[in-house]
């Protein structure tokens, strides 16, 4: 099924959890917010989160600086 992650089109399998996309995309770790069409998911609903076919996904990580 095709999901947007951060603008760009990917393929991945049929009710793949949001925790199995980061691990697909080797993000596990890396990403301190995820939203869903809009939606924050939070992280503790990431692992039972089920994603579907044209959801569009932006995934977040915080950067210090200033």
């Amino acid at each position: 099924m095709k999901i947007i992650v951060n603008g760009q089109e990917k393929e991945f399998k049929e009710n793949i959890t949001l925790q199995e996309l980061l691990e697909a995309l080797s993000l596990e770790g890396k990403v301190m917010a995820a939203a869903v069409n809009m939606n924050i998911v939070k992280q503790d609903e990431w692992q039972n989160y089920i994603l579907h076919e044209g959801d569009k996904l932006e995934l977040l990580d915080f950067v210090g600086g200033g």
